[in-house]
């Protein structure tokens, strides 16, 4: 899920709607609505946040030290101009990237991910290792098998991502569903989860011949990778 914060309305809106056409669960926010769903929320809900996207509102260049005291997920600033000025300025400020407008989510979506994945390579961590059989590039585009694409529904993809991204742990159905559907969805129920993996499941196991997803009964998912 992201996090969209600008002072107006029609920007939050826009790119909500544009991660949404994606199969992309997003929150748009106003600065003063940020700022207090920032202190009061709770941990499953900032671990289910896997970016941030800031627009323009009046305490932004300050905002990047107040979300690194929550979470680590990657800050990018939307700058209206191009400006050498403003953009030293955020990047001092410790935002991870600065995008000019207009730009397109899986722009957005990819520039997250290259962050995210050098953030934690720096810190030693793997999502996917040189000799798995499926590649997933986190951007829009469909998995790939054996260097050919697997194509997957839009929420189906997006739990492969998750899972992929976060390789090494134990994923509950909650927190599988707070990333893929957002975490104030009310019109769908979290076991809804249980029958994507499924089909997701039984998809990977056709192509690869084993099941790189290991499910525990009561305790969650977790993606293993290549079979040893």
């Amino acid at each position: 899920m992201y996090i969209v914060v600008d002072d107006r309305q029609m920007v939050t809106s826009g790119y909500v709607a544009s991660f949404k056409r994606e199969g992309i669960s997003s929150l748009g926010l106003y600065a003063d609505e940020f700022t207090d769903w920032l202190e009061s929320a709770s941990d499953a809900d900032l671990e289910a946040v896997q970016g941030f996207v800031l627009g323009t509102f009046e305490e932004r260049v300050h905002s990047a030290e107040s979300i690194r005291r929550y979470s680590k997920a990657p800050i990018i600033a939307l700058s209206d101009v191009r400006s050498l000025e403003e953009t030293l300025e955020l990047f001092t400020a410790k935002f991870d990237d600065v995008v000019r407008k207009p730009v397109h989510v899986r722009e957005i979506l990819a520039r997250s991910e290259a962050i995210w994945r050098r953030v934690n390579a720096n810190a030693g961590k793997k999502t996917q290792s040189d000799n798995d059989r499926l590649k997933v590039f986190f951007d829009g585009r469909d998995p790939e098998i054996d260097g050919l694409p697997l194509s997957l529904p839009r929420r189906e993809r997006h739990i492969l991502e998750y899972l992929v991204r976060k390789r090494g742990h134990r994923l509950t159905k909650k927190q599988i569903f707070d990333a893929v559907y957002g975490i104030y969805s009310d019109d769908v129920e979290d076991s809804v989860v249980e029958g994507h993996i499924s089909k997701l499941r039984k998809k990977l196991r056709q192509r690869l011949g084993y099941d790189p997803i290991d499910a525990k009964r009561y305790i969650g998912y977790s993606y293993v990778g290549a079979a040893s």
